[in-house]
């Protein structure tokens, strides 16, 4: 819980002890409105909770593209892996960090960039061209955003 809502909690339960009623004036009432809508909106924001319905739109969209890929290899800490194989574990590293990831953007930086172990980054090759899959995916997501 997010003290925004222990507050509010405190006022709820400090009317229901039986001792003195909880008399709320309309400052006091006010406090407690603006603590609640704080309470809300932090709760429901896209850096507590991850990504917006938008952005996780963007991301799937990314490794579906991936996974489509027909004349691709992925490379991640020097095996190689069919396209289907690396959208999987990019879909699984996504979802275990999900909270952290409020953005397309995000999601390339902390999941498709590199290694959380070896710290080596991931590559892709495309018809014998290699490059880093960041840069890949930051030029694929330039083209969904683009109008």
């Amino acid at each position: 819980m997010r003290p925004y809502a222990f507050t509010v909690l405190a006022c709820f339960l400090s009317s229901l002890d039986g001792s003195l009623p909880f008399i709320m004036t309309s400052k006091s009432f006010l406090h407690v409105a603006i603590l609640f809508l704080l309470g809300l909106a932090a709760a429901t924001s896209p850096q507590a909770n991850g990504a917006t319905p938008g952005e996780k739109a963007k991301i799937e969209a990314l490794i579906t593209h991936l996974e489509a890929l027909t004349d691709a290899t992925f490379v991640r800490n020097g095996s190689e892996y069919k396209p289907k194989s690396a959208a999987k574990f990019l879909r699984k590293k996504w979802q275990a960090n999900e909270s952290e990831i409020p953005t397309a953007a995000a999601f390339i930086e902390k999941v498709a960039t590199a290694s959380s172990t070896t710290g080596k980054p991931y590559l892709i090759r495309i018809k014998g061209t290699e490059k880093k899959c960041a840069d890949y995916l930051k030029e694929q997501l330039q083209k969904l955003e683009s109008p």
